[in-house]
This record gives structure tokens, sequence and C-alpha cells, in this order.
């Protein structure tokens, strides 16, 4: 059926200019929402966005991917945006932090969860025989900086006052819902340089606490410094965390291998009662130098006096299961500096850190990091590009090479997995032969428009509802399962 052109044809004209009137009065979202609707190619473009799992933030890639025969130069499986909506390929944005991509997020993650447990009860590449290895699920704190308001029964109250007037203490119960936890008695006596600068150091700190760590499982095993190296492997993962104040402290799993990684079994010596009474004594030993600067002294930075140190079950009715630690970590990785009231994205200017709609203990650690990242000698810190970050520029997750797998290999599984569901391989063609793979990509865009943004929650609301309610069906099926 041809349509009249409203070039050419005066009625046709009048009915089109009509029509725009009518959407002009509509909300930006349900023009956006019309216009979807007339997408010749919506149901693939919805394939797209159920294929990234309703992603908040998409990336959308333009180009072609081929695959050869490397034998025979047959073409094996070719693929090209060309013939998809708009021209390009949406994937996702793979961000972490559950406040910009919920669906991301959750997949980062269930990835942290696996890499985590496969490093403590085996797969993956791992060999199950960690199980028997010394573990530990260890919390490091940051020092503190000056008294804040804590959950429970708060600071006594006292009638001293500081010398900027304010109380010592506070004297109430707090709920754990309470804004008033994590923020300062006196901001004015809060070192709010120190709290900076211990965050920025931070990666360096744990640095060394792992080296540290060697050099006292060497004295309480009675061996070398030079020696431990080759007798034992300190294999770890940890995951940062923001408290209320907005310090940052590690939760970590810490494993002894032998000297060849998870596939060797460590020394007999090397039991879970040495590691433990080690990591406490390598944490309270760690002491760096803090960068000198006339703007506000110099000094040492350390570990907290808060340090807990527990031994990992294998699930037979002990405190820390190898499943509840991985999900505890898992949990952490979706987070960020936001959990302690700041913003998930970088500031640009001073005037920026004064509109934030935050507390003013966070505005002081922000402004604090932009300052301190003016001065020459902290440049190295890079900590106005960190500010929003309250000075931590490390990552949310590391571990070391051998603890288990990685991100990487983890998503080329998946991806491996998807292709083989969604009839990828071709029956009619030899896999085990030797293929070369010619890509050309280029981006073209992130994000959605309103109408877009709004259909890629749903997609994500649904599948998480799925989720769910898959999880509750097996639920249910394992507590009417008998055996017969």
């Amino acid at each position: 059926m041809t349509h009249p052109n409203p070039y050419t044809d005066p009625t046709a004209r009048r009915a089109f200019l009509d029509r725009e009137a009518r959407l002009r009065q509509l909300p930006s979202i349900d023009r956006d929402l019309v216009r979807l609707g007339e997408m010749p190619d919506l149901d693939r473009w919805l394939e797209q966005i159920r294929a990234t799992g309703g992603c908040a933030e998409p990336v959308y890639l333009t180009g072609h991917s081929t695959t050869l025969d490397a034998a025979t130069g047959e073409v094996l499986r070719h693929f090209t945006t060309a013939t998809e909506p708009g021209g390009r390929l949406a994937v996702r944005c793979r961000n972490r932090r559950a406040s910009r991509c919920p669906s991301c997020s959750r997949e980062h993650s269930g990835d942290t969860f696996h890499l985590v447990r496969s490093g403590l009860i085996g797969g993956k590449g791992v060999p199950d025989t960690v199980r028997k290895h010394p573990r530990l699920f260890v919390t490091l704190t940051a020092p503190s900086f000056g008294p804040v308001h804590r959950a429970g029964d708060c600071h006594r109250a006292r009638r001293r006052r500081c010398e900027h007037g304010g109380r010592h203490g506070c004297g109430r119960t707090h709920p754990d819902t309470d804004p008033l936890i994590g923020q300062p008695l006196c901001g004015n006596c809060y070192h709010y340089p120190g709290h900076i600068l211990w965050n920025a150091m931070a990666p360096a700190l744990w640095k060394a606490f792992r080296d540290n760590l060697y050099h006292h499982v060497a004295t309480g095993a009675g061996v070398g410094r030079s020696e431990v190296r080759t007798l034992v492997r300190v294999s770890a993962t940890k995951v940062a965390e923001y408290q209320k104040r907005g310090a940052v402290h590690f939760h970590a799993v810490i494993r002894l291998d032998g000297p060849d990684g998870p596939a060797s079994p460590p020394p007999a010596w090397a039991t879970a009662d040495l590691l433990l009474e080690t990591v406490h004594s390598a944490a309270s030993a760690v002491a760096l130098p803090c960068p000198y600067s006339a703007a506000y002294g110099g000094g040492r930075l350390s570990f907290g006096t808060q340090l807990d140190a527990h031994p990992i079950t294998n699930g037979n009715g002990g405190r820390l299961t190898d499943d509840a630690v991985a999900a505890y970590v898992a949990k952490y990785t979706s987070k960020s500096a936001e959990t302690a009231g700041a913003v998930d994205r970088r500031i640009t200017s001073l005037a920026e850190i004064r509109a934030l709609h935050v507390t003013p203990h966070v505005r002081a650690l922000i402004a604090t990091a932009w300052r301190l990242g003016g001065l020459p000698e902290l440049q190295h810190l890079r900590l106005r590009t960190w500010a929003h970050m309250l000075g931590y520029r490390g990552h949310c997750l590391t571990k070391t090479y051998a603890y288990s797998t990685t991100y990487g290999q983890l998503r080329a599984d998946r991806a491996e997995h998807a292709r083989t569901l969604a009839g990828a391989r071709d029956l009619y063609t030899d896999w085990d032969s030797e293929t070369t793979t010619e890509t050309a990509w280029r981006f073209a865009g992130t994000g959605h428009t309103p109408g877009e943004a709004l259909i890629a929650a749903g997609i994500a609301e649904g599948l998480a509802a799925n989720r769910q309610t898959a999880r509750e069906e097996l639920a249910r099926a394992d507590q009417n399962w008998e055996p017969r």
C-alpha cells in the first residue's frame, strides 16, 4: 500500500502536520516511545537489548567479524552490523556499580562469586585439593582520624568540650539506618588530610602487608626469609569496601599453597594456626611514610587496630563457609564510594563540589582530596582524578596470579556457552580445524534515549523476576524431594 506524499498531496501534508502538532504536546518520553513503536526493525532491537540483559548504558559498535578456515580460506561465519537496527550492535557496558547499571553489576558480582569460590573449593582450572590448604577470611581496617557517630551505643556523653566548642561524646543509641552514623562528632577536629592520604595509600599498604606476611611466616616457621618463598606461596584476593565514615577497608581471602601454587600442597608446618598468628603480626607491623607536605606535615600510615581473621570451613558447621565468603566478597564488588554517601562520577571543578547533594562530611572529604591534589608533591597520587572516590585509586577487587581464574576467562567461557545455546556451531563445519578471525569494530555511541531506557529497565526487571521465580521453584523442589 502506497501512502500519499505529504510534499505533493495537500491532504497528506495537513495530516502529517496535525500529527506532528499532537506529538509535540506529548512528553519527550512518550514521543520517543512512539518513534520506537514505528521502527521497522523493533523486534531485532529488542533482541539486542535482551541479549545485554537490559543494560542501562550499552555501548554501540559498528563493523564486522569474519571467521575463516585457516587452511582453505573458506568463510565459516560472517556477521556485520549493516543489517542491524541503525547499523550498529549493542553490547554490555560491564559497569560493576549497581548505581550505574544493575544488570551488568549483577553479572559482575556473579563472576566475582565464581572467581573467589574457585580459589576456595577448586574448579575453573583450580584443583579441588585447595580445600585442604590453610585459608583465612581477613578484614583490615583504617585507623581513626577522629571520633564519628557509630551504630548502637555511641560515644558516652561528656561535659568536657573540644577546642572548637563541640562535645566529646554523643550519648545516644543510633539505629543502623541513622544518617548520623559515620559523621564526625566535630568536623573541625577530624583529620581530613590523613583520611584522604590513607585511602590513597591503601593499595601500597596492602602490598606491604602481603610482602611482610612472607617474612612473618618465615619467622614463625623457623626458616630463612630468602628460603620461605621457595617453600610456600601466599595466594590471596581482596575487595575494597567503604565504611560509613568514607574510609576504605579490605576484606581478603588468604590461602597458603606450596611453591608451585594451588596444585602443590603447602609444607606440614604451614598450618591455619600459623597463618592466623602471622596475619595479625604482619598487619600490625606495616607502616609506610606519609608523603611530606608543608600543608599538613608528615607522619606514618598503618592499618587500624581492628583486625578480624577467621578460618574458612568446608561447610561442616563452621562460622564461615566457602560459599558464604564468596557471596560476601561478591556483594561488595557492586558497591563503591556511593555507599558512604559520595558520588559515582568524576569531579571536574571545585564549584561542582559545592553543588553536590552530599553530607558536610563527604563534601569535606571530596574538597580535601581536590585541594591536596593541587599540591606539586602529591601529583603522583592523582587525588583530583579520584576525588569522587575519596582519594582511593585502587581496583575494587584484586588477586594474586595463582589464586584462581580471571574475569576474562569467565567471560570467554560464558560467550562460548551462549554461542552453543544459540546454535552458532555449524554442523557441517569441522571445528577441529584451525580458524582465523578478521574483525573491524568502531565505537558508535553509548546509552539510551528516554524511551529506550524505559524499555531496557523493564527488560532488566523482567529477567530479574524470572531469576527470582526460578530460585524459588528450585528451593521448593529441594524441600519436596524425597529419595526413592
